[in-house]
């Protein structure tokens, strides 16, 4: 549905020249729900406007649909652009038209009469649960609300894509979830598709099918979601990662962590599992097999895109040649152990 070719962007020439997005190649297929992640900076939303030229990338080719836009003329690109709806994250709503003008604008402007314009704002109205605040105007709405105008009003031309550019970053948790289960929701009974950025893993996990990450104009690394939060393939995946579980060693341990093991030392590890082997009772074996015993300092689980993710960060305490055999042990499993550090023993 939606195709990006070796699409790259700069700004200015010669010496100032800034390249914000560096040979894209993007695939979104129809009905997904496909994320961008990265940070601020990172070509995010340069990225997202490429797709429906409201900036004309510098090289490559866009193409929505199986339309060629970066071939198109002006005129035909207008015409085009009604397929792509978008949504910002400041909502863009007319203060002095009611919600539902807002929502009937795009209709107006492509000179719809009354008639269809009533025909099509109603349901996105129910659709969106604005129902009953048609009459209000921007200001009489919460954040959330404004967010639900903005998306009917996306809707309100009959879209094939629809394009949310940081749609959440302006919500708080709870307004947010049920922003993204409306998406969900309109993903699934339109049969939309849906590429949004966002530097919110929450946003990930909650919607999307599969992930890009983009840094330095550049994407990086691009997976089914359940494969990004279980087995990151690059170093700013796992930091984006960790910095979602936020599961750390106390920091009291953290200060006694050695680089190097000695005779008397134990490991802290940090453990990743996933599917089955989140069942699996490795804990139990260790110190049965190896005669070690396991400190479970942090643990968490997680359920994502019906996957299962557990983490856990521990001490295997025992004399070094059983611990050594154990910390062998974790890694003939498959999954990602991760040695911390070092502690004096205290036995």
């Amino acid at each position: 549905m939606i195709s990006l070719e070796k699409v790259s962007k700069t700004y200015g020439s010669g010496a100032r020249a800034v390249q914000a997005l560096a040979d894209i190649d993007l695939e979104v297929p129809k009905g997904t729900i496909h994320g961008v992640i990265g940070l601020s900076g990172a070509g995010k939303s340069t990225l997202i406007r490429c797709v429906n030229l409201l900036e004309r990338p510098t090289a490559g080719r866009v193409y929505v649909d199986g339309q060629e836009l970066t071939a198109m003329s002006a005129a035909d690109l207008r015409q085009t652009r009604h397929q792509c709806g978008m949504i910002f994250q400041h909502f863009n709503l007319l203060t002095n038209r009611t919600v539902y003008d807002n929502v009937a604008l795009p209709l107006e402007l492509m000179r719809e009469s009354r008639q269809t314009i009533r025909e099509r704002v109603t349901p996105l109205l129910e659709l969106t649960g604005l129902a009953d605040k048609a009459g209000q105007y921007p200001a009489q709405l919460s954040g959330g609300q404004k967010q639900r105008v903005a998306i009917a009003r996306a809707l309100a031309s009959r879209p094939k894509v629809l394009l949310c550019d940081e749609a959440t970053s302006a919500l708080d948790p709870q307004t947010t979830a049920s922003i993204l289960t409306l998406l969900q929701e309109i993903n699934q009974q339109l049969g939309l598709t849906i590429l949004l950025i966002t530097h919110e893993m929450e946003v990930v996990k909650s919607i999307c099918h599969r992930v890009g990450l983009i840094s330095g104009g550049r994407l990086v690394e691009e997976a089914d979601v359940g494969d990004f939060f279980t087995a990151p393939a690059t170093q700013l995946g796992r930091e984006f990662l960790d910095e979602f579980l936020k599961l750390e060693a106390p920091q009291a341990l953290v200060e006694r962590l050695l680089p190097a093991p000695t005779a008397q030392t134990h490991p802290v590890v940090r453990l990743t599992f996933s599917g089955d082997n989140v069942a699996t009772p490795l804990i139990s074996r260790l110190a049965r097999e190896h005669g070690v015993d396991v400190s479970i300092l942090q643990a968490k689980v997680e359920s994502i895109q019906g996957r299962t993710l557990g983490l856990m960060i521990a001490e295997l305490m025992g004399d070094a040649a059983r611990t050594q055999d154990a910390l062998a042990t974790l890694q003939s499993f498959d999954l990602q152990v991760e040695v911390l550090g070092h502690v004096q023993r205290t036995d």
